[in-house]
């Protein structure tokens, strides 16, 4: 773990599943709320009010933590600094700023809203471009990095990213991602060559939308024969082999049945077989 003034002797572990709340608007509150109460903790959300709720984030969080239901020290809280392409004009820092600025006004607007002294997790949502890393990503990664060592954040992370610009990322950054959270796709071998990557640096993949981006090849002859044999939900089954695989599952699920089915998933017993058919899904 890098280096800083903080001592994390007494903080949450990582996750085997992370709680999403983006898309969720006026339920984010609730949905957050019942996620906790299901058992989850570990929530991932973002500073980016396009697609992120975060206030409702922490008004769950703060409700949760003033009842006594959970305590600061078992919660995992992820959120993200995004930059001004993927923001709508609700922006949590000063547009004229320079991004040193932007990630400081955005990480101690997170903080306020999630009602919390630091971050488990502080992820760069996505570069700024679809290729290459330019200096503006690097502005940022630096700046993060300094809120490593100033012992406000305990990793780091970085989503939406391509295997060229994860390497890159690698190559240069002082404080390499320990975090890296992708659109998972079956198509695509689940991400594998990133996930390689990942494992190769020792960092952790995050997969999300592993049940919607997938549906055609969940819907399909192998995923539904898996299902029909272990006798238990797909979406429970996915998240199973996530983990098998090495990925940190994400799940937004509504409802506080599948929540729980979701939780359990970690129980499950796969076959080596039904891992590789699932692999290699779309490939069949």
């Amino acid at each position: 773990m890098p280096n800083s003034s903080r001592e994390w002797t007494d903080t949450a572990p990582v996750p085997s599943l992370m709680y999403g709340t983006a898309w969720k608007e006026e339920r984010t509150e609730p949905l957050t709320r019942l996620a906790l109460r299901a058992g989850f903790r570990g929530i991932d959300t973002a500073n980016q009010r396009k697609h992120y709720f975060e206030e409702g984030v922490g008004a769950a969080l703060k409700d949760a933590l003033r009842s006594g239901e959970v305590l600061r020290t078992e919660l995992f809280l992820q959120s993200k600094f995004t930059f001004l392409g993927g923001q709508d004009d609700r922006l949590p820092y000063v547009r004229s700023a320079s991004i040193e600025q932007q990630v400081a006004q955005s990480f101690e607007s997170s903080l306020s809203h999630l009602g919390t002294d630091y971050l488990d997790s502080y992820v760069l949502h996505g570069p700024s471009s679809r290729s290459g890393l330019n200096a503006t990503d690097w502005q940022a990664w630096r700046a993060m990095e300094a809120l490593v060592r100033a012992g406000k954040v305990r990793f780091l992370g970085v989503s939406n990213v391509t295997l060229e610009q994860l390497a890159a990322l690698y190559a240069g950054a002082a404080l390499p991602p320990t975090f890296v959270q992708n659109r998972c796709y079956a198509k695509t071998g689940w991400d594998r060559a990133v996930r390689a990557l990942c494992r190769a640096q020792g960092s952790v993949y995050q997969g999300f939308s592993l049940l919607t981006a997938n549906r055609a090849e969940l819907s399909g002859p192998t995923a539904r024969s898996i299902a029909r044999r272990v006798g238990r939900p797909i979406a429970q089954i996915v998240f199973r082999f996530c983990q098998t695989l090495g990925i940190l599952p994400l799940t937004g699920t509504s409802r506080i049945e599948h929540m729980q089915l979701d939780l359990d998933a970690s129980a499950l017993e796969l076959s080596a077989h039904d891992v590789a058919a699932l692999e290699t899904l779309a490939m069949v």
